[in-house]
């Protein structure tokens, strides 16, 4: 049987990513998972500390609209599912 502060423990050391975020709420980059697309996202200003915003999805949830900064970013939820967040 596991006990409740194992749990807590544990779910504070999963990952929160892009792709689980609820419309509006502002995070920020903890880190982008290793991955070929990696540079990209860096290139478009995916860093670590910028903050985001999940602003729309299309009608299937693919793409979603992001606030970078300045900008929106239209990531597939591919690419939104290697950034961690916090």
């Amino acid at each position: 049987m596991l006990h409740l502060g194992y749990f807590c423990s544990h779910f504070s050391q999963m990952e929160r990513l892009l792709t689980s975020v609820p419309f509006l709420e502002a995070v920020r980059v903890k880190d982008i998972l290793d991955s070929p697309l990696r540079p990209k996202l860096l290139e478009m200003g995916v860093v670590n500390g910028q903050q985001l915003r999940v602003l729309f999805k299309a009608p299937f949830g693919d793409p979603i609209a992001v606030e970078v900064g300045d900008y929106i970013l239209s990531l597939r939820l591919d690419e939104a599912r290697l950034i961690e967040v916090q």
